[in-house]
């Protein structure tokens, strides 16, 4: 799940700053998370799924490795996230997002949680309301593969029952989803730029033209070589097509019999197209998702990306051993 974190912006973001961290924590616990997930995944049918299919390999075969693949993605990126965490808890001020913090903590109203004495039973009905919400969201999007359109009535109308629940007058609900609809505006408006930029260099024939040239500097390179070589590759291509399904459909009938020529597994392949799906989205503009998360949060992109770079440098490199022992022990 991609867009689906978007939301959930707006939920950790108040919760990290509350617990006396700061916004980058928020997003990354959401964001970051998700992308370890999705890079390390074992069960995506959006991309793994996919490129198996093309691939012409039984459906999520291979789990086996792609679990401790997940496992070790995952360790990384809390690791990462919680390092840095203890970092801002101890000292506030090494945030770089510092002064942005201090100014949404005043218009949040957000006090020191040792002075919370709870809420009322009143205040748990509307989060159980929202709960509820967030479980229908999730059971439609794996049972019926509900997508954005979906999605978004979800939200829409997990926020009219929760408003009728909290007992808001007409004035209070309609001033909410005014306040909250405007923070969004400019989110969207980025999201369509970004895949504005998409639709040129695809219709453009620009991915095509690079695929193809990056494909045949890597047909006389070692097997290992090689499949670290597609990761590269990979993680280029996202820059311009960061959807995962879209991708698999472009590269994998090419990269299928390279693989071959080559001496690289399929299952291998499936995976160097997985790692270079997954690690370069938490970063590259391109991605609508990551813009929205970010403009959502206020944290600029320069800033987003000098935190993160340390994180993707390390994905790189696990990205690379990762792909050596699928080689040694036959993987296929």
């Amino acid at each position: 799940m991609g867009e689906e974190v978007i939301p959930f912006i707006l939920i950790f973001v108040p919760l990290t700053l509350a617990l006396g961290y700061d916004s980058v924590v928020g997003v990354a616990i959401p964001f970051v998370g998700a992308g370890a997930g999705f890079a390390g995944a074992f069960l995506n049918p959006f991309t793994i799924g996919i490129a198996q299919q093309i691939a012409d390999l039984p459906l999520f075969s291979g789990i086996g490795y792609r679990l401790i693949c997940w496992a070790i993605c995952t360790a990384i990126a809390i690791s990462f996230v919680m390092i840095y965490a203890a970092k801002v808890k101890k000292r506030p001020e090494k945030s770089i997002t510092f002064d942005m913090d201090e100014e949404k903590r005043r218009n949040l109203h957000i006090g020191n949680l040792e002075k919370f004495s709870g809420i009322s039973r009143h205040h748990k009905f509307v989060l159980w309301t929202f709960a509820a919400g967030m479980i229908g969201m999730i059971y439609g999007v794996l049972t019926f593969q509900w997508y954005i359109e979906e999605i978004c009535a979800v939200f829409f109308l997990t926020g009219i029952v929760i408003g009728i629940v909290g007992k808001l007058s007409v004035k209070e609900f309609t001033d909410a989803f005014v306040s909250g609809a405007r923070d969004m505006v400019s989110t969207a408006l980025i999201i369509v730029l970004a895949r504005g930029i998409l639709i040129i260099a695809e219709d453009g024939r620009i991915i095509d033209t690079m695929l193809y040239s990056l494909a045949n500097k890597i047909d006389h390179l070692h097997p290992i070589i090689s499949s670290q070589a597609m990761f590269v590759i990979h993680t280029i291509i996202n820059f311009f097509v960061p959807s995962g399904s879209a991708k698999a459909a472009l590269t994998m009938p090419i990269m299928m019999p390279l693989a071959d020529l080559v001496g690289v597994s399929r299952q291998t392949a499936v995976l160097a197209f997985q790692f270079g799906d997954g690690f370069s989205n938490m970063i590259i503009p391109t991605s609508g998702i990551t813009i929205g998360v970010l403009t959502l949060s206020g944290i600029s992109w320069e800033k987003w990306a000098k935190w993160l770079l340390p994180l993707e440098v390390i994905f790189l490199l696990v990205g690379f051993l990762l792909l050596i022992p699928p080689f040694i022990m036959g993987w296929s």
